[in-house]
């Protein structure tokens, strides 16, 4: 075979033997995120790019090296790196701010970001994601990080380490970001171009680079000791230590990492990120945090808001195989006619049921009735000429045969 055309790199075609992984992602989190109040929102998988640029920030990496951007009747539109921009457009657009507050929204989808594939993501990937909008107090952060926690507990996730930060107010980062840069400085020639970048430009994104050289640097004793210091004021001070005690109450297990920045322009205070043990150095499958100017920033009234996101692929990774689900029925018949019949009616009923429809011979068509269904409905020659069929248990190889006019009531 020549000239095939195959899935782009870094794309992945969810196949009907994964599916059954994907649907049990998306139902617990509709259970979870519902049962505390969370309705769902479903937003464009393109934006205006200056959407991501304003929201996400022109300094971080997702906006400088990673959209998908094109030209439409000129404009400049983006397939979405992440969802929170779109969230928080859309709620300033519908007026969200007028609804009582808390706003809770919950939202999965397809997300879009160039980056080279690694175990767990994607070039296309999906996320799974909150955003509470309009409570300024701990309580909100707490209750997204339970949240988080919940839903993965939920399908089956334990051995997770929680790791918390507070990044303080714009006040507190200007403070903390001259401190930084004034220790870095001399050592700056020896880290890497976006780090050098990145000095001038955002200098807290400096404590998120993975690149050994800039790590050594960032574990010297000189700068452990700015990393380390207290430099949050008061008030986030004294929100941070709230945010702590709520956790405690609600027996979950934490640790505060002074290095955790997360890798987007607007988070503030709270940062948190879940980490399982079973990635490898990319081992993060949650990260979130509070993002109080953003709504603001994008043009709305001022909102606080926090949130989190989750993917989807690097969740399935942990997750062991789901056995597919069995059909209810399989009609098995020498008559495609009333093979159909027989199914349309099972369907009808409420039954899962399907048939072959290249009408085999008997043994072949039993043969693949046990291997896709729990159950058989036989309908040959004789059932026929007697208007009746037979009915085959899978799991007792017991068989029986009824009326054909009451065998609906029998599989019941």
């Amino acid at each position: 075979m020549t000239n095939i055309i195959k899935a782009q790199k870094g794309t992945k075609d969810i196949l009907p033997a994964e599916i059954s992984k994907w649907y049990n992602l998306e139902k617990k989190a509709e259970e979870v995120f519902s049962f505390a109040g969370f309705k769902e929102i479903r937003t464009p998988i393109f934006e205006a790019t200056e959407l991501f640029a304003r929201g996400v920030g022109d300094t971080t990496d997702i906006v400088n090296k990673e959209m998908y951007s094109f030209e439409k009747s000129e404009r400049s539109l983006t397939l979405r790196p992440e969802n929170t921009a779109g969230v928080v457009r859309s709620f300033i657009e519908n007026g969200m701010h007028r609804l009582t507050a808390p706003v809770k929204l919950w939202y999965k989808g397809p997300m879009f970001r160039y980056e080279r594939p690694q175990a767990g993501r994607q070039r296309q990937f999906h996320q799974v994601g909150v955003e509470m909008f309009g409570i300024k107090e701990p309580s909100a952060d707490a209750e997204v990080i339970l949240l988080a926690v919940n839903y993965l507990k939920s399908i089956g996730l334990c051995d997770l380490d929680v790791e918390i930060n507070s990044l303080g107010c714009p006040n507190c980062r200007e403070t903390f970001s001259k401190k930084l840069k004034d220790a870095i400085r001399p050592y700056l020639a020896n880290m890497c171009p976006d780090c050098q970048e990145r000095f001038e430009k955002n200098p807290l994104r400096l404590l998120d680079c993975k690149v050994p050289e800039c790590n050594e640097v960032l574990n010297s004793e000189e700068i452990q000791n700015v990393i380390t210091s207290e430099y949050i004021c008061d008030e986030c001070s004294e929100h941070f230590n709230k945010v702590k005690e709520y956790l405690d109450a609600l027996n979950i297990k934490y640790s505060v990492n002074r290095l955790l920045v997360r890798g987007l322009d607007y988070y503030n205070r709270t940062v948190f990120e879940i980490k399982s043990n079973n990635l490898g150095s990319q081992n993060a499958v949650c990260g979130g945090g509070r993002y109080d100017s953003l709504v603001r920033h994008l043009g709305g009234v001022d909102t606080p808001a926090v949130g989190f996101a989750m993917g989807m692929e690097r969740l399935n990774s942990l997750l062991p195989d789901v056995e597919d689900n069995k059909l209810d029925i399989f009609v098995v018949s020498s008559s495609s006619t009333e093979a159909f019949k027989v199914v349309n009616e099972l369907r009808a009923a409420g039954f899962s049921a399907d048939f072959d429809l290249s009408c085999k011979k008997f043994g072949k068509q039993i043969e693949k009735a046990s291997k896709v269904a729990s159950h058989a409905v036989i309908v040959c020659e004789d059932e026929i000429a007697n208007n009746t069929v037979s009915i085959k248990d899978f799991s007792t190889s017991e068989q029986k045969t009824v009326s054909r006019n009451d065998y609906i009531n029998c599989l019941k």
